[in-house]
C-alpha cells in the first residue's frame, strides 16, 4: 500500500495558547506530530506571528527541521529562515507615517515602536516600549524623533500609553486614518496599526500561492480573536478548545487545549480524513 501524501497541503499554526502551551513550551505530541507531517508524509508546517524575525527565530529553529517560510509581524511578511531574507513584504502606507506623528504631537507622552523588515525602533521609549524589549530579548534602537527612523518597510506599528487612556488614543489615531490602515488590540496598554490589507489570513493565501499549494489544502489552527482573518481565509480552519466562541462557530475542527497537544490533534484529524494516495 502506498503512504499517504501531503506535499500538496499546508498547516499554519499560531505560537501562544496553540503551539505553546500556557508556561511557554511544546508538548513533545506536537514535535511528533509535526515530524511526521512534514518529514514521513511530505506536507509542508510553519507558523504565523505578530512577532517580527527575531522573536519568532527560537519558536521557528524548534520545529522538527522545518523548511517552509513563516509569516511575521501579524501578516506584514513572509520570511525565509533558510535563506534568511524576506519573500514578500505588505508595508504600512504612508498615511500611517502621518497619522503616528499626529498624535504623538498630540499626545507627548506616547510610546512609539516601529518594526521594520529587519529592526525595531523605539521612539520616545519609555517604561512599557522598553519592558517589551527586555521580556523577548529583542534587538532595536532607541531614537527620540521619529523622522530618525528609515522611511522603508514599516510592518507595524506599536503604540503604547497608559491602560486608561488606550481607548480615548486608540480613537483618535482611528478617527484621524484612512481606509488604508487596519489596528489591532494587542495588550492592555498597547494596540498596532498595519495597512488594512496585512492580516494572517492574507499572508496564508500569499504563502500558499508560493509555494504552489492549492487553497483547498489549506489548514491553519489559533486560539484567539488575532487569528479570526486567518481561520476565515483558509479551507480548513481549527481551533484550540479554550478559544472565544466566535472562533469555534466558523471552524471545522475543535482541538484540545494547548497544553494537551491541540497541533498534533489537529494534525492528526487532518490526516485521517484527508489522506490521499502518492
Amino acid at each position: 500500500m502506498k503512504k499517504a501524501d501531503f506535499s500538496d497541503w499546508l498547516i499554519v499554526s499560531d505560537i501562544d495558547g496553540t503551539l505553546i502551551d500556557k508556561q511557554r513550551k511544546m508538548p513533545s505530541v506536537n514535535t511528533e506530530a509535526i515530524d511526521r507531517f512534514v518529514h514521513t508524509l511530505g506536507g509542508n508546517f510553519t507558523l504565523a506571528s505578530a512577532r517580527g524575525v527575531e522573536s519568532l527565530t527560537p519558536h521557528y529553529k524548534a520545529l522538527p527541521d522545518v523548511k517552509t517560510p513563516a509569516i511575521v509581524l501579524n501578516g506584514a511578511g513572509i520570511y525565509d529562515f533558510s535563506a534568511e531574507k524576506m519573500l514578500w513584504f505588505n508595508p504600512v502606507p504612508e498615511s500611517g507615517i502621518n497619522a503616528v506623528k499626529r498624535a504623538m504631537k498630540k499626545y507627548r507622552f506616547l510610546e512609539i515602536g516601529i518594526f521594520t523588515d529587519d529592526m525595531i525602533y523605539l521612539v520616545r521609549p519609555g517604561i512599557l516600549s522598553s519592558v517589551m524589549m527586555k521580556l523577548d530579548s529583542l534587538s532595536h534602537i532607541r531614537v527620540k524623533s521619529i523622522d530618525a527612523v528609515p522611511r522603508e518597510n514599516w510592518g507595524k506599528i506599536i503604540f503604547f500609553c497608559p491602560v486608561w487612556q488606550k481607548n480615548k488614543i486608540r480613537g483618535y489615531v482611528k478617527g484621524i486614518a484612512d481606509d488604508s490602515l487596519a489596528f489591532i488590540d494587542t495588550t492592555a496598554f498597547s494596540f498596532d496599526m498595519v495597512s488594512s490589507t496585512t492580516n494572517k489570513g492574507n499572508a496564508v493565501l500569499k504563502l500558499a500561492e508560493l509555494l504552489g499549494i492549492p487553497e483547498k489544502n489549506i489548514g491553519a489552527i489559533g486560539d484567539y480573536y488575532n487569528d479570526l482573518d486567518m481561520l476565515r481565509a483558509v479551507s480548513h480552519p481549527a481551533c484550540c478548545a479554550k478559544a472565544p466562541e466566535e472562533l469555534h462557530n466558523i471552524c471545522e475542527f475543535h482541538a484540545c487545549h494547548c497544553n494537551k497537544g491541540a497541533v498534533a490533534d489537529f494534525i492528526a484529524y487532518i490526516e485521517n480524513k484527508y489522506q490521499t494516495q502518492s
